[in-house]
């Protein structure tokens, strides 16, 4: 004998959801009260009244069609439905960005059902709106972007449910009974949805992978990478196809090529660096001028566009660097050994070399296939030694890069350039993955050099293509929105600063003096990444605009093939175009640029994860103890505050400042006491103890100290 359904209570707000999407489900049949009542298990009078009053109201607006007394109809939506992207909120409400609409279309949590971030939806738009809000419903979801998931196993009598990690993620994910062998209650498992329900069931899904339990270091890193769809190795097949390259030069090779084996040539990467994308050299041509060259390893010699390993460099399209461990675009032979330009080895390059005098203007210049062997490797900590020392290993080879690469940069300033130079969140670690310390990279004079000539590499490669008008790969970066502009200078006034708004010149040297000012202060960490995300975000594209932060009208990335695919690209088209090749396929270019730019928001995310993971795990051991910080972010659960020294930001929920009941005002961007109106502004210094510390979910919850 079947179970009676239990009879339940139902608000009008959820019942309108309800009640049409039992209608959407059967959109030509007709129903009634008591029949709408059984589909939704609702059977008291009372329900039976707040139905008639609901069905009145969506007949009312035009959802509905009364057919006779009583008895409705769905109506037909008439305008055809808007597709968009939806972005779920942690909140639970979402918005579509609809092609060719000014605004997101907001979406009450009520109507967002089994959906998350990056999905294409048909959306249809409410004819009225809420406080001058556009705002619609999801009626159905014509794909699903992302299928796998990460989460906690939660196991029952036959089957069990998979706790999504993710806060944007709103739904429980059901795993039938088939799928809980090999799994174990508590464990982190990353399954794959196969059936997506009807949005008032939970999606079913397989089991893909067992991370582990909860807390282990690989397991979390593993976890990281799962949940943004990374892989952590490559296939066997994959390996073993890429140790098969040979490593020979030939004679044949090294004849098609100029050679710069006898020439003065040297490397300068991170400490902890194994692929070394490119390398340097110099030579002096005349009194005051100096050939230079930029020389980047050859990627495309040893991998065939479209052949195995090509198709799976396309795809992950970037490497990604995690807090422990690189996650290569390409196999460890080629990325650390057959294309790293190791010293004292003989490599195959791809070149841009210029003749440039001592005010650095460049009076000749030259791209094309190169032999090269490194004299020398240097770490940035040791070819910065040398030149604050002006001695040691090529210190006048160094020193006169260095003086060029000086007066390249204030050309770039004065061109109206960002001086963007955040500083680098990095963690000692011990043998089993804890974090010892935490520590900033900062950039000094080498790590400029390196920039100065990569940039200018970028840059003339660029402008040598765009004088041809061919299709190319360009790295565009549009202007900011004067909108975020603005609300950047609200939130600096608080801190008692400003920035100039009127043209591109006086943004940027007002943000460049701003950069300056804060630097070495509480407050500076905070700054900087509130300018960089007033700024637009940099991708590819066959369609040049500039570079706004740069301040170059053409730019590539031609510098690092060896982890970003879009500089093979580069490397393909200009070598075919040096040798009198046709104008590529435009949309096949822009297709690939636009899969790089999502990969590279995908892996910086990722990056990001890491860290903010790591950051936690550094402050669960310092639970109890006391800090300084600085008021980064308010909303309207709580108060974020960045704690001095380390990055780490942490939150202080609205329910846990002492004192009084405190809400957050959005107008003036604060949290204020209901009774002793007391605020909490951005930028106010606190003293906060850690109160607690969730690695799952990489949080850090801290309390005031008064």
């Amino acid at each position: 004998m079947s179970k009676k359904k239990k009879k339940r209570s139902i608000s009008k707000g959820p019942l309108k959801s309800e009640l049409l999407r039992v209608f959407r489900q059967s959109p030509k049949k007709s129903f009634n009260y008591k029949q709408l009542a059984k589909a939704i298990t609702l059977g008291s009078d009372e329900s039976y009244s707040l139905i008639n009053v609901t069905l009145a109201e969506l007949e009312k607006e035009e959802k509905l069609i009364e057919i006779g007394r009583g008895k409705y109809k769905f109506r037909p939506i008439k305008e055809v439905p808007l597709e968009g992207i939806v972005d779920v909120t942690t909140s639970g409400n979402a918005y579509v960005t609809v092609e060719n609409f000014e605004e997101d279309v907001f979406i009450h949590k009520k109507d967002v059902k089994n959906v998350v971030t990056g999905d294409t939806v048909a959306i249809s738009i409410f004819s009225k709106f809420k406080k001058n809000k556009k705002e619609g419903e999801i009626i159905d979801v014509l794909e699903h972007r992302t299928k796998r998931f990460v989460g906690i196993v939660e196991m029952g009598e036959n089957s069990a449910f998979i706790i999504v990690q993710s806060l944007k993620v709103h739904f429980d994910i059901f795993l039938p009974k088939k799928e809980c062998k090999d799994i174990k209650d508590g464990q982190k498992v990353v399954v794959e949805v196969q059936d997506w329900g009807d949005g008032k069931n939970s999606p079913s899904a397989v089991v893909v992978e067992v991370l582990g339990y909860p807390g282990e270091h690989n397991v979390e890193i593993h976890s990281i990478l799962a949940e943004y769809n990374l892989p952590h190795n490559f296939d066997p097949e994959l390996e073993d196809y890429a140790k098969s390259i040979s490593s020979e030069i030939s004679e044949e090779e090294i004849n098609k090529r100029r050679d710069f084996r006898k020439i003065t040539t040297f490397t300068i990467d991170p400490h902890d660096a194994k692929d070394f994308d490119d390398a340097l050299s110099i030579e002096e041509i005349s009194k005051d001028v100096w050939e230079i060259g930029i020389h980047i390893a050859d990627v495309s010699h040893y991998i065939n566009d479209n052949d195995k390993i090509d198709l799976e460099a396309k795809e992950r399209a970037t490497s990604v660097y995690l807090v422990d461990r690189v996650v290569p675009m390409l196999p460890e032979v080629l990325s650390n050994q057959l294309c790293s330009l190791r010293a004292n080895e003989e490599k195959l390059c791809f070149s841009a070399v210029f003749q440039i005098n001592k005010e650095g203007k460049i009076s000749n210049e030259w791209f094309g296939k190169t032999i090269i062997n490194s004299d020398h490797r240097f770490t940035y900590e040791d070819a910065q030694e040398v030149i604050e020392n002006k001695q040691g290993k090529y210190s006048s080879e160094l020193s006169i890069m260095n003086s060029i690469a000086k007066i390249l940069r204030e050309k770039r300033m004065k061109s109206g350039a960002f001086s963007f130079e955040r500083s680098e969140t990095k963690f000692n670690i011990d043998k089993d993955g804890n974090p010892l310390s935490i520590y900033f990279k900062t950039s000094k004079e080498a790590h400029k050099l390196i920039e100065e000539f990569m940039l200018l590499a970028n840059r003339k490669v660029a402008e040598f293509i765009a004088k041809k008008n061919l299709t190319f790969v360009y790295r565009i970066h549009d202007s900011p929105d004067p909108e975020k502009l603005q609300t950047f200078n609200v939130l600096l006034k608080k801190f008692g600063y400003h920035i100039q708004t009127e043209n591109k010149n006086s943004i940027s040297s007002s943000m460049n003096s701003l950069l300056k000012e804060v630097q070495g202060k509480d407050e500076s960490n905070m700054i900087e990444t509130l300018a960089i995300r007033t700024m637009a975000k940099a991708v590819y594209t066959t369609e040049n605009i500039g570079h706004y932060g740069l301040a170059f009208n053409h730019y590539t990335h031609f510098t690092s093939p060896i982890r970003r695919y879009p500089d093979v690209m580069v490397h393909r088209l200009l070598f075919h175009y040096l040798n009198k090749g046709a104008a590529s396929k435009s949309a096949t270019i822009e297709n690939q640029c636009k899969h790089s730019s999502e990969r590279e928001i995908i892996a910086s995310k990722a990056e990001r994860a890491s860290i903010k993971y790591m950051q936690a795990k550094y402050m669960s051991s310092k639970i109890g103890e006391i800090f300084d910080g600085i008021v980064s972010g308010v909303t309207d659960f709580g108060i974020f505050v960045e704690v001095n020294n380390t990055g780490c930001e942490g939150l202080i929920r609205m329910r846990d400042i002492p004192g009084d009941f405190y809400t957050f005002k959005e107008a003036d961007y604060c949290a204020q006491g209901h009774n002793t109106k007391k605020r909490y502004y951005l930028g106010d210094k606190l003293r906060v103890k850690i109160k607690n510390v969730n690695l799952e979910r990489k949080e850090i919850d801290l309390v005031i100290l008064i």
